[in-house]
């Protein structure tokens, strides 16, 4: 599957069952891409990320961090926002809950994000509707 049938198949606010198949695919591309850079598709990681952001589940977080941490390119494709489908105190709460380490490289690196002014003005809401513009051209 490519970006294009993704966005076809379960558009940017997947639900229910759609959402799990998000998240299997998701994880699959990332397996790929920390194999080697370039072979997970980091166009559609994004996709997968910006879908799950949409959903706004914390649970989500962990999976979204693992797709931006996979590679170089992940991380630049995949922006730090795409954690906080549930907002940025939401999300940093969450994080700071779980006692693994990836969770706490996610809560630093959103912090160092947040202190560089990457949150300001940030909503949910706001980001949703840039990607919503990003994917309609």
């Amino acid at each position: 599957m490519d970006e294009d049938e993704s966005l076809h198949r379960y558009g940017l606010h997947p639900a229910g069952a759609n959402l799990d198949e998000v998240r299997g695919l998701l994880a699959a591309r990332t397996q790929r891409e920390q194999r080697a850079q370039g072979d997970g598709d980091t166009e559609l990681m994004k996709l997968c990320c910006v879908q799950l952001f949409n959903a706004g589940t914390l649970e989500d977080v962990l999976l979204i961090w693992r797709a931006k941490s996979a590679s170089m390119d992940a991380g630049c494709s995949i922006d730090i926002q795409l954690l906080c489908g549930s907002g940025l105190a939401r999300t940093k709460a969450y994080l700071s809950s779980r006692h693994l380490p990836e969770a706490e490289a996610a809560l630093q690196r959103l912090l160092r994000c947040e202190a560089a002014g990457d949150f300001e003005d940030f909503s949910a809401a706001r980001h949703s509707a840039w990607y919503a513009t990003y994917y309609a051209s």
